[in-house]
């Protein structure tokens, strides 16, 4: 028997099949989204968009669908009646505004020119003036739930972008009801409208012991607001591993497989590796190395720890308190430096060595020491996530001299990731929630082992891999497995689906002592700028920012 994992990201979606007995990958297929991320010009219209905008082209999710489910099948060589779930994972907060029959808007004549209207993906950083009210009402108000989440609200979470539609366009809010992608997913595939307690819990703030927060609340941020749970949302949460229902008539002709086979409740993507890394008990911490980076790990109990995105009871695996941390920024960071920091003949260099960019700068940063590059970074091209939560911060470098090259700046960039990744571990270990252990997953764990020795350098820690190079893709044929359960040759729940389909890699990471030794020097050098610029002793970076765009 067989199970399908959809793997919505950034720019592109993956259909992985997944032997159920075992975890082996039979067949995947990728395909990129032709609008991609739209952060400039809206494609309907040719239109400039606002500065922070980050929106994407539901069409684009439909196609892609098709294309890879259709792929991986043909590539497999099984029999399609032998597939016996589907489990999705997607980006979040991407907000999909719809109709009252499911069908996004922008999609219609009628509003394809409003920016609005189109799907806001998580990186849509525009409501932050709204996330900034949020956190000051709630905490003058003394609202319980606002602890939970580090005592901010994040600009890319569910009600400060609902909140900036409302008032930036409020003809889209009273004609739109709004689900989270991996729900409307869920929903075009299956008919049910479920909403997965992950997406509720770190993007809603909702909990399972008291629900969203309340239409006072809501209310005294603007009167329309009061009713936004009931009125555009719903309150009903689903957890993590149920089945949602069965795959339509529509898409068991699209994809030929068999109407009614079973589709999962939708999850976060990160969130999705977890079982696939074997990690099904507090101790261990997985992190997912990817366009941003997320940290999560299992508690038995909820505790507070201030800066991080937030815990939520089964929003990881059911039966735990999952803890979510993160930064906005990874392989975006040194993509950014690829395609604009780069002279021509380090390309030339790299096509006559047949190597990428990537590779070639990694190669020449391997061979650089700690604290050769002379440079410092702040990580905070998109922001910072964790654990100051102001995406109005940007990013910086200290030490640039004339003689600095590109892979001294592609090692700093690294180095800077890794240091705001010890910022986050050691706000986590404070707390008492316990990391004994961690194994990652993601694009760069996978193909960048200097990435990884900075890593385990830095944070003075060991580093283990997960087995799957799509390990978001893996949990969710394993959450797709167990959807179906075990009368239909699946299982009936995350631990048995871990114990037979998750693996993890021989080969690890360990801290080289010497290293670790420079690199603690070279923290506290971060840390300084970490609080100098982030923690109000020079808000330069937010006036640079109000002086761009005129605000």
């Amino acid at each position: 028997m067989y199970s399908i994992g959809l793997d919505y990201g950034t720019l592109s979606v993956r259909c992985l099949i997944a032997d159920v007995s075992n975890g082996q990958e039979v067949a995947e297929a990728v395909w990129e989204y032709p609008d991609g991320v739209i952060d400039e010009y809206l494609p309907s219209t040719g239109e400039k968009l606002p500065p922070d905008f980050a929106l994407q082209n539901p069409a684009d999710y439909i196609l892609g669908t098709e294309t890879v489910i259709r792929e991986a099948i043909a590539s497999a060589g099984i029999d399609k009646n032998d597939i016996i779930g589907i489990g999705i994972d997607f980006t979040a907060c991407t907000v999909v505004p719809v109709d009252p029959d499911g069908v996004p808007l922008c999609m219609s004549e009628e509003w394809k020119r409003e920016p609005h209207a189109w799907v806001k993906l998580w990186k849509h950083h525009a409501a932050t003036p709204e996330a900034e009210e949020m956190t000051a009402l709630a905490a003058q108000r003394g609202e319980p739930w606002l602890a939970r989440y580090g005592g901010t609200v994040g600009s890319e979470w569910m009600f400060p972008k609902l909140l900036e539609i409302l008032r930036k366009a409020p003809r889209v809010y009273r004609a739109a009801r709004f689900m989270e992608a991996a729900d409307w997913m869920v929903y075009e595939l299956t008919g049910a409208r479920v909403k997965n307690a992950a997406g509720a819990g770190y993007k809603a703030c909702w909990s399972k012991a008291d629900g969203f927060p309340s239409s006072d609340y809501f209310k005294a941020l603007d009167p329309e607001f009061e009713n936004v749970v009931r009125d555009k949302l719903g309150k009903d949460v689903n957890s993590i591993g149920e089945r949602a229902g069965g795959l339509n008539e529509k898409w068991s002709r699209i994809t030929g497989l068999k109407e009614g086979t079973a589709v999962a409740v939708g999850i976060i993507d990160a969130h999705a590796a977890i079982p696939a890394l074997t990690i099904t008990a507090p101790g261990t911490m997985g992190a997912i190395m990817g366009t941003s980076g997320c940290y999560l790990t299992l508690g038995d109990k909820p505790v507070l720890v201030e800066g991080i995105c937030g815990y939520t009871a089964d929003g990881i695996e059911p039966g735990f308190i999952g803890f979510e941390a993160g930064q906005g920024c990874v392989g975006d960071m040194l993509a950014w430096l690829v395609e604009n920091c780069v002279p021509a003949s380090y390309e030339k260099e790299a096509r006559e060595k047949g190597l990428s960019v990537h590779q070639l700068l990694t190669e020449k940063a391997a061979a650089i020491k700690p604290g050769g590059t002379g440079l410092i970074v702040l990580d905070w091209w998109n922001g910072n996530r964790n654990i100051i939560v102001d995406y109005d911060l940007s990013g910086a470098v200290v030490g640039y001299t004339m003689a600095t090259k590109p892979e001294e700046l592609y090692r700093a960039f690294i180095e800077g990731i890794a240091f705001g990744c010890r910022v986050i571990m050691e706000q986590i270990d404070k707390s008492g929630v316990r990391i004994d252990s961690i194994i990652a997953s993601g694009g760069i764990a996978e193909k960048n082992p200097v990435f990884m020795q900075i890593f385990a350098d830095i944070t003075a820690r060991e580093w283990k891999l997960g087995a799957s190079a799509q390990s978001c893709a893996l949990g969710s044929a394993m959450w797709g497995a167990v959807a179906a359960g075990r009368a239909a040759g699946g299982y009936d729940n995350v631990q048995e689906a871990a114990r037979h389909m998750a693996h993890t890699k021989d080969k690890s990471y360990r801290p080289i002592a010497e290293n670790t030794r420079i690199y603690d020097s070279l923290y506290r050098e971060y840390m300084t700028l970490h609080d100098y610029f982030g923690r109000g002793g020079n808000n330069v970076m937010k006036r640079l920012k109000q002086l761009k765009y005129g605000r």
